[in-house]
């Protein structure tokens, strides 16, 4: 059921007895809450936020409506790591309870200065008229996880700009700090700009960067600059691109683009094109974070905005993916699962098989929270490719086609379907590498994760089958191809 104004813009304070406690049991009876998520207990969650290493933890915020699964007022809600695998549930982090982010405590990113967390956050308001004013916020976490706000520390958008301008990304070089704030122009087009300050309390507006995208869609959300072997990165989520072949199939999108460092004085940054970061369904707002060890870390949205999902009547809406490592290889970004989701492994098995002309089930395979590595070599087929969570009517399917060199997510028969105005596959350009396509695959109650030869390309997407569908199958079109699989069972770790 839709919910008016009144309904979205309600605090979790002002719901009616029981109405919560019963929201949470209609999403503890969902069949298709998540083994290994990190997941809402009820209510919406989206963009991550303020993800990072600060007293021994790695902390990770979430967007989080309450009452329900449209998207309304905004908190954020926290949780915690010691190991990017087992995650513990914190409760609120912020509210929407100032008058700098009264309609809504929006995206923003965290960074360690004196030994305190500084969230760093737009606050979200409205006046009678419903129009919007931000502001960029700023609060600080100390070493016993009490949040204090502060006064706003950007309380105006800058001429030129609407009032689409938020998701501020923090970070520091040498003596001074640094932000990007998504944003979109007066006439439409997305941009981000940049803020410099001495001490994370005075920032001044320094201008928008420099980019060879002046016209490339309507709003650049979730912004995020980092720098990776000497290199300029720069990711970001922007609305309103037109579809280009198997480009951009998703009613928003989430990409990067890789170039010399951003020059901090003239705001200039050249870079290479625009790649997405996911090529699945379900993927969005990203954010990363510079490990202690040394590593960038990106956990993103496994969902996406304005899609209605078959959870929304159960109480609970979407999750977040598991935490990736990122490394810059052949001039593009890749992805890997990190190292740590190894201590989710249970129990293995392994089948070598060679399908002829055939559809092969493999009955000493079968799930439905495992990880899986599968190498696909000698490829003498049309077609080649696996179906997981095989049931009497449904199936999910990877298929390659070396002829068109592409890899595609089929997801027609996966079981009760969503979004089929923006179709049912996924596909991306996947040349051969000595002439084998590996997958390696996280499959939860819900959800698909593939990393595709060593992280090459990424598909993330939400599933929703029947909990009595967890076959699996092999299959060669007009010809063979060897298959080499892989899977451990997934330790479920408990409900988030």
């Amino acid at each position: 059921m839709k919910m008016n104004r009144t309904q979205l813009y309600r605090k979790l304070h002002e719901a009616e007895t029981g109405e919560w406690e019963a929201l949470k049991q209609l999403a503890d009876q969902s069949p298709w809450r998540q083994a290994f998520h990190i997941q809402p207990e009820a209510g919406l969650l989206n963009d991550p936020n303020g993800f990072s290493f600060f007293n021994g933890e790695y902390h990770l915020f979430y967007q989080w409506f309450p009452l329900g699964t449209q998207h309304g007022i905004k908190y954020w809600y926290h949780t915690s790591s010691t190991d990017l695998v087992h995650w513990n549930n914190k409760g609120i982090g912020m509210a929407p309870d100032t008058i700098y982010d009264s309609h809504g405590a929006y995206s923003g990113s965290a960074i360690e200065k004196d030994n305190l967390l500084y969230l760093m956050y737009t606050g979200n308001t409205r006046n009678t008229d419903w129009k919007r004013y931000p502001f960029q916020c700023m609060a600080t976490m100390d070493q016993q996880g009490v949040i204090t706000k502060l006064p706003p520390v950007i309380d105006k958008v800058p001429a030129g700009y609407t009032d689409h301008f938020r998701d501020p990304k923090v970070w520091q070089d040498g003596e001074y700090y640094y932000c990007v704030i998504g944003a979109q122009r007066i006439d439409q087009t997305g941009c981000a700009v940049l803020y410099q300050s001495p001490d994370l309390q005075e920032w001044t507006f320094q201008g928008e960067l420099n980019t060879a995208l002046p016209s490339f869609g309507y709003m650049w959300e979730c912004p995020d600059y980092f720098e990776l072997d000497q290199q300029g990165v720069f990711l970001f989520s922007p609305q309103g691109l037109a579809t280009i072949g198997d480009q951009f199939q998703n009613i928003y999108q989430s990409g990067y683009m890789i170039g010399t460092p951003l020059d901090l004085n003239t705001r200039q940054f050249d870079h290479g094109e625009f790649y997405e970061l996911d090529h699945g369904f379900d993927f969005y707002a990203p954010q990363t974070i510079l490990a202690p060890d040394g590593r960038r870390l990106l956990v993103g949205w496994l969902g996406m905005p304005e899609i209605d999902y078959p959870t929304d009547t159960q109480g609970w809406a979407h999750c977040l993916t598991l935490p990736r490592e990122l490394s810059i290889e052949d001039g593009q970004l890749r992805q890997r699962p990190v190292a740590e989701l190894s201590q989710l492994r249970g129990q293995q098995s392994h089948v070598h098989h060679t399908v002829h002309h055939h559809r092969d089930l493999i009955s000493s395979i079968e799930g439905i929270h495992y990880e899986m590595l599968i190498q696909i070599s000698d490829i003498q087929a049309d077609k080649v490719g696996i179906e997981v969570r095989v049931g009497t009517d449904e199936k999910t399917v990877l298929y390659y086609e070396p002829a068109l060199e592409k890899l595609t997510l089929d997801r027609t028969l996966s079981g009760q379907s969503l979004a089929l105005e923006y179709g049912t596959t996924r596909s991306c350009s996947l040349p051969l590498e000595e002439g084998i396509v590996t997958l390696h695959l996280f499959m939860d109650t819900s959800s698909i994760e593939v990393f595709v030869n060593d992280g090459r390309n990424v598909f993330t997407s939400r599933i929703f089958p029947q909990l009595n569908s967890t076959g699996f199958a092999l299959f060669a079109e007009h010809g063979s191809a060897c298959f080499d699989v892989t899977q451990w069972d997934l330790i479920d770790k408990g409900e988030q």
